[in-house]
């Protein structure tokens, strides 16, 4: 019995010893580059139609349907930038967003191109099919130059 209250003891001074209050030090990686990949950036305002609405969920049923694969691996992104928060001025400015914009950001070895889908978006927002379809096709021709 007295060994299993030194063994408990022991252990007991281990972890009081052990978590001492100090932190780890947090080891930073440094990032040269963005790494390569196909941003999808859609961007809206305060007051939003109908329209603008049906534009991302059907930017994200082509994101989930097609490219979850991409996504889970860090080859393509969204994002859904609200313009009129003040924190969103500086990528908003950076694409010349305004109202709803959609938007392909194509970065490979650190250079960024901007692809400016927004007429394409609002011109086929009424049919689903034809949207997602061309949508996707625009997604992996950008793919396929990383």
């Amino acid at each position: 019995m007295n060994s299993v209250k030194h063994t408990f003891f022991m252990l007991i001074s281990f972890l009081l010893f052990s978590c001492n209050g100090k932190q780890q030090p947090i080891k930073k990686i440094a990032i040269s580059q963005k790494i390569d990949q196909v941003e999808v950036l859609d961007f809206y305002g305060k007051h939003r139609c109908t329209a603008c609405i049906s534009i991302e969920e059907k930017t994200k049923l082509t994101l989930e349907t097609y490219f979850a694969e991409e996504m889970e691996n860090g080859l393509v992104s969204f994002s859904l930038i609200n313009i009129s928060e003040k924190e969103n001025e500086a990528i908003t400015n950076k694409f010349g967003a305004y109202g709803t914009s959609l938007f392909l950001n194509v970065i490979k070895d650190g250079k960024e191109t901007p692809i400016d889908l927004t007429n394409f978006a609002f011109k086929e927002e009424p049919n689903k099919e034809v949207f997602m379809k061309e949508l996707k096709l625009k997604i992996e021709n950008e793919l396929k130059k990383l």
